[in-house]
């Protein structure tokens, strides 16, 4: 940021082992990056174990160690600036500054926002240093994968770059894809009509389209074949062209199928295959062809892989200290292995 929007000051050591004060210009705009009742202070404040005192339009930061200090001041110098620039501040934006900076993925004088993917209905922009890593991925590779835990943003980012490389006509097409068969259940055990039985399945792409797309808009084009999902088992014979194609929940596909799907891969198109590893819901014994692809391919040139862990889930801030509680409970670890607790080691599971 400019000088002529913020101004530092020498550091206070009286204040604390490590203190620094920075003055912006805006009285308006220092309200609104406050938060109401300062809760946006507070909020670094819990992040990054500091101590913020707001006067005005001065914020005195103190803390244990220089780096919190300075990565506290960076974190309201970023958040300032995206207010001058009309981005409004809430409790995710503080939380996505706070990662991103404290991680050292960003130099000082680089906005967050760089990394956007524009939809009809928002601009999508990378919350932690491994949603960055995975839109540059997005952007620059014609085969990604992505790896993680439910929350990480996998799927949401994938289908956001796809509507905004269709709206700048990159693309042609939207194609959206995820294995029928999950959760034990198979489809002709299933009522009604091929749509309905699969439509649950898809609906998380469908949710993701619907915060990215106005309902006329995405109606229209699903009407007009620029947006079209639809279970794994229907892109076998197709060639790709021109299309942005998403296979999610990767993780409960076969080799074959993995095989079949990769090769759908046409002129001028972009693949992007998410899945969680450690969530398949395969027979026992069955190899997940995902992770028979990311040993395969990962390392191939052009091939984008990132992995993502609990620190970049960006739900409720519950859900990563769910995920950290189950990741860290062996009787739940040896039940995804498929064991259980009162078989013991080495009993086949359900």
């Amino acid at each position: 940021m400019g000088e002529n929007a913020l101004t530092r000051f020498a550091p206070l050591a009286e204040l604390a082992r490590a203190s620094q004060r920075v003055r912006f210009e805006d009285n308006e705009s220092c309200a609104r990056l406050y938060g109401f009742h300062q809760v946006n202070l507070a909020r670094i404040e819990q992040h990054l174990a500091v101590s913020l005192v707001a006067r005005g339009n001065e914020v005195f930061v103190q803390g244990e160690d220089e780096a919190s200090v300075r990565t506290a001041v960076r974190v309201l110098e970023h958040l300032y600036a995206e207010l001058q620039r009309g981005t409004p501040i809430d409790r995710e934006e503080v939380d996505a500054a706070v990662r991103m900076l404290r991680s050292g993925d960003l130099p000082p004088d680089r906005s967050l926002f760089e990394l956007q993917l524009r939809a009809e209905r928002r601009t999508v922009v990378p919350r932690s240093p491994n949603q960055a890593a995975y839109v540059r991925a997005l952007l620059q590779h014609e085969l990604v994968f992505a790896l993680g835990p439910a929350g990480t943003g996998k799927t949401y980012l994938a289908v956001a770059a796809a509507v905004a490389m269709l709206r700048q006509r990159r693309v042609d097409r939207i194609i959206l894809s995820r294995p029928a068969v999950e959760a034990g259940e198979r489809l002709g055990f299933l009522p009604g009509d091929l749509k309905e039985k699969v439509d649950p399945y898809l609906r998380p792409l469908y949710d993701a389209l619907h915060d990215l797309l106005s309902e006329g808009r995405l109606s229209q084009r699903m009407e007009q074949g620029q947006i079209e999902i639809a279970p794994l088992a229907f892109m076998r014979g197709r060639t790709l062209a021109n299309a942005f194609i998403i296979l999610d929940e990767a993780q409960n596909t076969t080799v074959a199928q993995m095989k079949m799907f990769l090769t759908r891969l046409g002129e001028n198109s972009r693949m992007v295959v998410t899945g969680d590893p450690t969530q398949t819901d395969l027979p026992p014994g069955t190899v997940s062809g995902l992770a028979d692809a990311v040993e395969r391919l990962g390392h191939l040139p052009g091939v984008g892989l990132v992995r993502f862990d609990r620190s970049d889930v960006v739900r409720h801030p519950l859900v990563a200290r769910i995920i950290e509680a189950y990741e860290g409970a062996p009787g739940v670890r040896r039940q995804e292995e498929g064991e259980t607790p009162e078989k013991g080691a080495g009993a086949p599971g359900n």
